[in-house]
């Protein structure tokens, strides 16, 4: 394998795993935008980006609808006055702590999905700016006047 494959399967993995931007990662490999955008058409990296996110939603539900059965079942037995079986127990605390780390990939995804904010002023911001702050009065019409 040479360099470029390993650079090709880093590339891969923090687009397909990491969910990094082309960006992102062409900076962090100190690679050109545009070949990593090509490596990413050439391979298909957004079907197994969508295959591997898909994969983990569906994990992450399945682990909280298990994690709610088993609930439900100890909540029963409880009221039932029966006797619960500690393996039960044990899974259901050992399912606890897997929630935060299903959140955090959840937030990753929403995060990732989320449109970016555009940043900075626009002239319409500036405009309302001049005119209500420092009342400065927007001449529209004798701008459209004197280039008639």
């Amino acid at each position: 394998m040479n360099n470029k494959d390993y650079l090709i399967n880093d590339a891969e993995h923090l687009y397909v795993y990491k969910l990094k931007n082309i960006d992102t990662i062409a900076r962090e490999l100190k690679l050109n935008r545009k070949t990593v955008m090509n490596w990413k058409e050439q391979f298909d990296w957004d079907t197994r980006r969508r295959q591997y996110t898909q994969s983990k939603t569906a994990f992450h539900e399945e682990l909280y609808e298990f994690a709610r059965k088993v609930m439900k079942d100890i909540t029963i037995d409880m009221e039932s006055g029966e006797k619960v079986d500690p393996g039960r127990f044990y899974a259901f605390c050992r399912l606890l702590p897997m929630f935060g780390k299903v959140k955090s990939y959840e937030d990753v995804i929403a995060m990732s999905k989320a449109k970016p904010v555009k940043k900075g002023l626009t002239a319409e911001m500036v405009a309302r700016i001049e005119e209500e702050i420092l009342g400065i009065p927007q001449n529209n019409n004798e701008n459209n006047d004197e280039t008639e």
